[in-house]
């Protein structure tokens, strides 16, 4: 089996970085300054312990792989990044090709059942970062993330197993599931809360983000969908995941904190409080916060707010709260 990452940032970075160091057959998918340094340098992942640097084979676009029997591709992406990468996937590999969906949101696994018959979900917890070309950090040791994998849109397989089995040999605790859209929503009332991070600023907007869960889990009862509870979650997590800092820095923000770092112009905000939205709009649930939310994080990006610049007592005011 051989693994291709698509989209070797944060996650895909740490997830194809490990799965290289300890002896899986593994390629990325990069781009830009990124590409370049990998290219040049090897791949470097820190975690709070130690480095690597594992020259792992590296190429630009997924026509240059050459895809076979046993080939693997994992999409690791943003969501809103998604569609394109699935569409150049499927110009290039066989709809047989198993297409595993390592991402934060709902949508992806969709999207890749329309242009591919085996498809899997991955419920990504995994504290990783990705700020520099040619550097991934993971903010867990000695386990890296839990990445539990399951069949789209339910079950498991041999393919879920031997992924969850070449994970669990590469610093990460993972299993088959064979419900694995509901944790996967499960975490996206957890990542609701991402925009806030780059709205109000880390650390701070804590009762927005409880809101903005509230209305999420309020909108997947309405719409009859199931999601672990935070017990479960809490379960799940036990004590392996142990961040600590990395090179002497603590962990900043999630993803869409990330991508805003980095001065990205997309987030993926539209997957995440947008598929609340969605759902509110579909079963009749208002949803004021994660719509403000979702509006407010684009005007961050699009540079007409500066990042941390709105006050939890503004939302609020706004709310009418």
């Amino acid at each position: 089996m051989r693994i291709v990452i698509v989209g070797a940032g944060a996650i895909g970075g740490v997830i194809g970085g490990r799965l290289h160091q300890h002896g899986y057959t593994t390629a990325l998918i990069a781009r830009g300054p990124h590409l370049t340094e990998i290219r040049r340098r090897g791949l470097r992942v820190e975690d709070p312990d130690h480095a690597v640097t594992v020259d792992v084979p590296v190429h630009g676009d997924v026509s240059e792989i050459g895809w076979r029997d046993g080939d693997v591709a994992v999409i690791a992406t943003k969501s809103q990044d998604a569609v394109a990468a699935l569409e150049a996937l499927a110009a290039v590999a066989p709809p047989e090709l198993p297409v595993i969906c390592a991402q934060n949101g709902v949508d992806n696994e969709q999207q890749a059942l329309r242009r591919f018959v085996n498809v899997y979900g991955i419920h990504v917890m995994c504290p990783a970062t990705f700020l520099e070309p040619g550097v991934v950090q993971a903010s867990s040791a000695p386990i890296s993330g839990l990445l539990d994998v399951g069949r789209y849109p339910s079950g498991t397989d041999a393919t879920s197993q031997a992924v969850a089995a070449a994970l669990m040999g590469s610093r990460f605790d993972s299993r088959a599931v064979e419900d694995i859209m509901r944790w996967k929503y499960g975490k996206l009332l957890l990542n609701l809360g991402n925009a806030v991070q780059i709205v109000c600023g880390l650390g701070t907007g804590l009762e927005i983000a409880h809101r903005a869960r509230q209305e999420g889990a309020s909108c997947l009862e309405a719409a009859g969908v199931g999601f672990v509870s935070g017990e479960e979650d809490k379960e799940r997590r036990g004590d392996l995941l142990t961040v600590r800092p990395v090179g002497g820095k603590s962990r900043g923000g999630g993803s869409t904190w990330q991508s805003a770092t980095r001065g990205l112009n997309s987030i993926e905000t539209d997957y995440l409080n947008g598929e609340i939205v969605l759902l509110g709009r579909l079963h009749g649930v208002p949803t004021p916060v994660n719509e403000l939310l979702q509006r407010l994080a684009v005007e961050v990006v699009t540079g007409r707010r500066a990042a941390g610049s709105v006050s939890e007592a503004e939302i609020l005011r706004r709310l009418g709260s």
